[in-house]
């Protein structure tokens, strides 16, 4: 579809104007004068100056024969020619001839003389010639109108319209109606505004759907945890119950109950650090820490975190990662995320198992991974093993501890330090969680990043 600029279509409205109204002059001429040239009007006012001039000397000769029916029949016709009339009146205003009484209306009188003779009124006579450029400027002002109603119309067609489907489009949009088709257009500029406005209407919509998502995501997640919080609470709730109604009688009993009770609050406490870290990673945009460190002090201080974990299981974690990888990180944020990955494969990791974790730099980027001999994921679990709250348990049972958060987690805080985090598995067996983070070089060691000397 060819369009037109605004500047092109006023030009072309202008030339309409002025064109349209000249045609209807032309026309009414034309039909009028039998010719197109405006030139020959005056040769046709010298010839009928030439017939006026010959009209009156027949009159003033003939005076004594006005009254003669084959004189006045030779003056009709010489009028007739001319396309005049004429009316002779006696000295007393007598009408003595006329030639055509009906076209008095259409003709405008422009000679009236008196005949005298020897001192003598013989009367009075009145030439009608007809009326000049009436018709042509009756046309010319129709077309005039007519082009001003033409304009009018493809005015409203090309400019109005649009825009006022536009006005209709934003109020259904802010109404809540998506569904909205946005007019076309064949004038550029409201073409241009037409995109612009589709452009920003479908920014509107990937807003509002992502702005849902986060919605029934926050839902998911307080159901979620409201619902994980009260499984260890009511244990808990259980437990201290029995030892105040005194059935726990033996020290052996007591000290049961009381270590299901540190369990269930240690269990609660990771719930309550993963929820609040899941939080401050999804909604908040909190600043990192940045520091040089030494990637592998980051691994170990992790795999000593679990090691207390790893021995109840018999589970050996050994550490395979290559010296002097440098990195700038929050230290304390990525050693959680080091955590959870650590945590999640000694929970799935069956007794006497073992847990492999390897760090290299390659290129700019320094990668690892954590691999362990456990039932490793299953497909649907690769697909979703990073959605929040997702543990691969048909049951919201806690049989293997997790909160369903820390691999969540992990993936954001690598994320935001500008790395990836991904699961596989490992063709040997086992899970095999594999990520990357930017390297840093050994220049840098000990020096605050950037973003520290901002803060």
């Amino acid at each position: 579809m060819r369009t037109l600029r605004i500047r092109t279509f006023t030009l072309l409205c202008f030339l309409f104007i002025l064109s349209l109204p000249w045609v209807f002059f032309l026309t009414a001429h034309f039909m009028e004068t039998k010719t197109l040239s405006i030139a020959n009007s005056g040769l046709q006012n010298k010839a009928l100056q030439s017939q006026l001039t010959g009209i009156i000397h027949r009159i003033e000769s003939g005076s004594d024969k006005w009254k003669d029916p084959i004189w006045q029949t030779k003056l009709h016709e010489e009028l007739r020619k001319a396309n005049m009339d004429a009316a002779i009146l006696s000295a007393s205003d007598q009408e003595i001839y006329r030639s055509n009484p009906e076209r008095r209306g259409s003709m405008r009188a422009t000679e009236q003389f008196s005949i005298i003779k020897d001192g003598r009124l013989l009367g009075r006579v009145v030439i009608y010639l007809p009326k000049s450029n009436t018709i042509q400027m009756i046309s010319a002002f129709a077309g005039f109108l007519l082009a001003f109603f033409i304009i009018a119309v493809e005015m409203r067609r090309f400019l109005l319209k649009p825009l006022e489907k536009m006005g209709n489009a934003a109020r259904q949009i802010a109404a809540g109606d998506w569904d909205v088709r946005l007019p076309r257009s064949r004038i550029t500029e409201i073409a241009e505004v037409r995109d612009g406005f589709e452009v920003m209407v479908h920014g509107l919509q990937k807003s509002y759907r992502k702005q849902a998502e986060l919605e029934e995501e926050r839902r998911f997640v307080i159901s979620a945890v409201a619902h994980d919080l009260r499984t260890p609470l009511f244990a808990l709730r259980g437990y201290l119950d029995g030892l105040e109604q005194g059935i726990a009688e033996s020290p052996e009993k007591m000290a049961k109950y009381l270590a299901v009770c540190k369990e269930k609050s240690a269990q609660l406490d990771r719930l309550v650090e993963d929820l609040f870290t899941f939080t401050k990673m999804q909604y908040l945009e909190t600043e990192l820490n940045n520091k040089t460190v030494e990637f592998k002090i980051i691994l170990q201080r992790s795999m000593d975190s679990l090691s207390p974990l790893a021995r109840q299981k018999q589970i050996s974690i050994s550490n395979r990662g290559a010296d002097d990888l440098l990195i700038s990180c929050d230290a304390h944020l990525l050693e959680r995320a080091i955590n959870n990955l650590l945590d999640n494969a000694v929970r799935h990791t069956p007794t006497g198992g073992e847990i492999v974790v390897q760090s290299y730099q390659e290129s700019d980027k320094v990668r690892f991974t954590i691999r362990d001999t456990g039932p490793g994921f299953s497909s649907e679990e690769l697909e979703r093993v990073f959605e929040p709250l997702y543990r691969g348990e048909a049951s919201r049972s806690r049989s293997t501890g997790g909160s369903g958060l820390g691999l969540t987690i992990s993936q954001r805080i690598v994320r935001r330090h500008g790395g990836e985090l991904t699961a596989s598995n490992h063709s040997e067996g086992g899970a095999l969680l594999a990520g990357w983070i930017p390297a840093n070089t050994r220049d840098s060691l000990d020096r605050p990043s950037a973003q520290n000397r901002r803060l």
